[in-house]
């Protein structure tokens, strides 16, 4: 895991994203999923996999449904500090848009393997204990069928059936549309407000 090619697509001169280090192993096992409003909305999809982000750009976001097999392609690793960034990435640089956390929390590999061992293999099982994605998920490498150029390191996010599961998933209603920390949306984050009073 490394930060390199995160630092190297960034002017931190310019940029409020976080330069970040890499952190030594932690018993502690983060997720994080963020709003990125570029020139095509999507979805950023994080895990704490030694001592980085392990990064996952979803289009269509992820789902609580089953059946919805969620596209994700592999990114560069993110510094663990990108986890709490919520702000407006400059227009010129790298990724320049709105950033919303819109889901973050906790997560635990699903069997004996570790996150580590099956992010190699190119399967990973895990359950998501978060303030709006909850129960058993699996990430999953797939093969890219040629003359499909830009595709990336490509990968599937689905939901298992459990008790969390829901077939009217709607994302953009998803408790609510709003950031979990502090409360705003894409457009008040994009005008600079501040923090949204708790109730409200």
């Amino acid at each position: 895991m490394s930060l390199s090619e995160y630092r190297k697509r960034r002017n931190f001169a310019k940029t409020p994203e976080p330069a970040g280090r890499l952190r030594a192993r932690r018993r502690g096992r983060l997720f994080v999923v963020q709003k990125h409003c570029v020139s095509r909305l999507h979805y950023d999809f994080r895990l704490e996999v030694g001592g980085v982000l392990a990064s996952w750009a979803i289009p269509k976001g992820p789902s609580m449904n089953p059946r919805q097999k969620r596209l994700a392609l592999r990114t560069e690793d993110h510094p663990l500090e990108y986890a709490t960034f919520e702000g407006v990435i400059p227009e010129g640089e790298y990724g320049a848009g709105v950033v919303m956390v819109w889901d973050k929390g906790d997560y635990r590999p699903q069997h004996d393997k570790s996150i580590e061992v099956q992010l190699a293999r190119g399967k990973i099982d895990l359950v998501l204990s978060g303030v709006k994605l909850r129960g058993g998920f699996t990430l999953i490498q797939i093969a890219v069928r040629s003359g499909r150029p830009n595709q990336g390191d490509a990968w599937l996010l689905i939901k298992q059936k459990d008790e969390f599961a829901a077939t009217s998933w709607n994302i953009e209603q998803a408790a609510p549309d709003r950031s979990v920390i502090t409360g705003r949306t894409l457009e008040e984050i994009a005008e600079g407000r501040s923090r949204r009073q708790r109730g409200l």
